[in-house]
């Protein structure tokens, strides 16, 4: 018995700080409004109106600064569209000139002797050459998109 009645009396304390602590919270918010309302220098309907004129300025701020960002991204999302589809177009003129080289490199059969033609050195360069092109062509692109 002697421990339930432990446990009720903390309860009871418990209930009783909490109370007060309320209590106190209470009364230090209203003398705290009392406070802020006797010295504050304007009235109340004052404030008032100048915090909502303070919210509209800032209603019509927020709205520029959105419509600023919507553009923004507008046009650098049309800038982007634009360099990769050039972008593509280049990967793609570099790719067939390629193609073409690399087939015309292709060792063709002799139809009389049956023997398998050699690529000339000429060639060989061409596809260097136009290997270098095709580095320099993607260089240039990458350096114009991080620009």
């Amino acid at each position: 018995m002697g421990n339930r009645e432990n446990q009720l009396n903390e309860k009871e304390e418990n209930q009783l700080n909490t109370k007060d602590f309320l209590l106190g919270a209470l009364i230090g918010g209203i003398v705290g409004a009392a406070t802020a309302l006797f010295l504050t220098p304007k009235s109340g309907k004052d404030i008032r109106d100048e915090l909502s004129q303070q919210a509209i300025t800032l209603k019509e701020k927020t709205g520029h600064i959105r419509e600023t960002a919507l553009n923004k991204g507008t046009e650098l999302a049309e800038v982007a569209k634009e360099r990769t589809i050039s972008l593509g177009q280049t990967v793609s003129k570099q790719s067939n000139e390629l193609v073409s080289k690399v087939k015309a490199l292709r060792p063709q059969t002799d139809e009389v002797s049956g023997d398998t033609g050699v690529a000339s050195a000429s060639g060989d360069s061409d596809i260097q050459r136009k290997l270098e092109e095709t580095k320099r062509a993607f260089d240039e692109t990458e350096q114009q998109l991080n620009h």
